[in-house]
């Protein structure tokens, strides 16, 4: 029974590792084309005149910048929506914690462990930029590209 149990267990492994292997196969596959592709569009663009290259190197810089701009006004949104969410939850915590306080007024004021009116302090995270361009790991193929072409 155990070395049919581990047999199982081999095959199994076996059956996972082929269908990773093809879907590796496929991936890579799928890679080669683009590169093809890539290849084929970069030799087009050296047959170009200078002038030409350059238009169209800044239209695709345009285009990426658009993009770049589009998902930046998207996430600004939502920090924005989260950012009216936290507030209004901070109202209410402060109502709460002065409910509490105004609750205690058998302790004596010297006691206390919280003054009557809390200030709290929301502090930035300061980013340390050492570049022009901030992007994100896996659009690093296309960045890639985009500059070759």
């Amino acid at each position: 029974p155990v070395l049919r149990l581990l047999e199982a267990q081999l095959q199994d492994q076996r059956r996972e590792h082929e269908e990773e292997m093809e879907a590796l196969r496929n991936q890579v596959d799928l890679m080669q084309e683009e590169l093809e592709k890539q290849q084929q569009a970069f030799l087009q663009t050296l047959q170009l005149s200078p002038e030409v290259q350059v238009e169209f190197g800044l239209q695709q810089e345009i285009t990426r910048l658009t993009n770049e701009n589009l998902d930046l006004k998207e996430l600004l949104e939502k920090l924005e929506k989260n950012e009216k969410k936290l507030k209004k939850q901070l109202k209410i915590y402060m109502k709460k914690v002065q409910d509490f306080e105004a609750s205690q007024t058998t302790v004596p004021v010297e006691r206390r462990p919280h003054e009557r009116n809390m200030q709290v302090a929301v502090q930035r995270k300061e980013k340390d930029f050492q570049g022009m361009l901030e992007y994100y790991k896996e659009d690093e193929p296309l960045l890639i590209r985009n500059l070759i072409t």
